[in-house]
């Protein structure tokens, strides 16, 4: 399905006169800013958006966050707000005569007195090239660019372009979010989702954020007659048959990445990679797969392997340098690579019990000893009074206290006794013994 989660360029007349059912998610395209769900902290009166609108006033943005989080369907809904004329480009469909072409509409709309937001989506597929090309149609006002982009605009834009657009980053869209695209799919059709209240809710959480697969999921339900409520269990064996015609590229999509996480974490590489194989047949985004292989390295491996994520990141760059199917073979070692490597969950769960800390002792202050006092008055407060520099204390180690006062120290990070971290049990044993005898 062509266009984004809310509306994309689908019209309801096809190609050549012809007309056809109209996508239920282009059915619910909102029509207005304050009918997109989930993005309210844009959206909203405080948001960017809601004040560019308020003011109408529109600079350059882009617009960057998951699929299915309503990217097109914003700058459509923007360019509606301010009386501008929409101009959609996608960057994999279009070339250099294509912004020429555009750049030019633009120009000659511009004589007529009349502004064009130009949207790109996937503005990261165009090369550093072609990005310099809208400097000067952005520098001089013939149009206000909206790029879309679900990579990082860190890396994937280059500077020039980076510092004459406001990055506004989309958020994946939580179950509230998702739950009112059901409730509005059901008063679009007129019925409730044939599912039981456990289904409805195994059904959104499947979704991961993703709007647009939920909505196609949903359509999906609706299309045939359903005698009794499905459960979770029959939910998910319904949609994994009826999955690969409706949409390819969610055959088995959460089931599949699941067992390559599963076998990934159970050190078993044939099963890893044939999970993977899986998935990169199947037609699944490999930059995807990539990301969820990484995520792995540090959640399941961490520390026991410092190399593991270091792998994972050159494999994303060998990929992204040599393309497919030439740059797979780079992902299929960083699979490898962590499949065997010795696994621990450690900074993992370090980061959970830190978070959770955080949280619940507030605003707790650093012990003075360790405040820095760059003025005289912070200095005669007692800022950094005592404080002993570690480079100067026998073995690089001074046992000072760290910690706000009126918190015990809590060991958090707890490593393995597998791999590299056995190795840092062994220091952290040392520089407690060394602690203590201080103490």
């Amino acid at each position: 399905m062509a266009g984004d989660l809310f509306g994309g360029d689908a019209p309801a007349e096809r190609e050549g006169g012809a007309t056809g059912p109209v996508p239920l998610a282009e059915r619910l395209r909102p029509r207005t800013l304050a009918e997109v769900v989930g993005q309210e902290h844009l959206t909203g009166p405080e948001g960017a958006i809601g004040r560019m609108v308020a003011a109408g006033q529109l600079a350059s943005i882009i617009l960057w966050g998951p699929p299915g989080t309503g990217k097109t369907t914003i700058a459509r809904l923007l360019a509606e707000a301010v009386g501008m004329r929409f101009a959609p480009l996608s960057a994999v469909f279009s070339g250099v005569a294509d912004l020429r072409q555009a750049f030019a509409d633009a120009e000659k709309m511009a004589a007529a007195g009349k502004r064009t937001l130009l949207f790109v989506d996937e503005i990261h597929r165009f090369n550093r090239a072609q990005q310099d090309g809208f400097l000067p149609y952005v520098e001089r006002g013939t149009v206000v660019l909206v790029g879309a982009t679900t990579e990082n605009p860190s890396f994937a834009l280059n500077a020039a372009l980076l510092s004459r657009a406001q990055v506004l980053v989309l958020s994946r869209l939580d179950e509230g979010a998702l739950g009112t695209l059901v409730e509005r799919a059901e008063a679009e059709v007129g019925q409730r989702l044939p599912v039981t209240d456990e289904a409805r809710a195994a059904l959104i959480a499947s979704a991961d954020g993703d709007g647009r697969f939920l909505l196609n999921q949903v359509e999906t339900l609706f299309s045939v007659t359903i005698e009794a409520p499905l459960d979770p269990a029959e939910l998910a064996q319904f949609l994994h048959r009826r999955m690969p015609v409706y949409d390819k590229e969610g055959d088995g999509h959460y089931n599949l990445i699941s067992a390559l996480h599963k076998a990934l974490r159970g050190s078993d590489p044939q099963a890893s990679l044939y999970w993977l194989a899986r998935m990169l047949v199947a037609g699944e985004e490999p930059l995807y797969v990539l990301r969820r292989i990484t995520r792995f390295a540090s959640e399941d491996i961490g520390l026991a392997d410092p190399q593991a994520l270091v792998q994972c990141l050159a494999a994303k760059d060998a990929y992204q340098f040599l393309g497919s199917p030439e740059g797979e073979l780079a992902i299929v070692q960083a699979c490898l690579y962590c499949a065997t490597a010795p696994k621990s969950n450690a900074a993992y769960a370090a980061q959970k019990a830190a978070w959770a800390a955080a949280r619940e002792t507030g605003s707790l202050a650093p012990p003075a000893n360790i405040l820095n006092a760059p003025t005289k008055l912070m200095k005669d407060l007692g800022y950094g009074a005592g404080y002993s520099y570690d480079h100067d204390a026998p073995d690089g180690f001074s046992g000072d206290n760290y910690w706000p006062d009126g918190m015990a120290p809590v060991d958090f990070y707890r490593p393995v006794d597998r791999g590299f971290e056995k190795r840092i049990a062994e220091r952290l044993a040392w520089w407690g013994e060394r602690r203590r005898a201080k103490d």
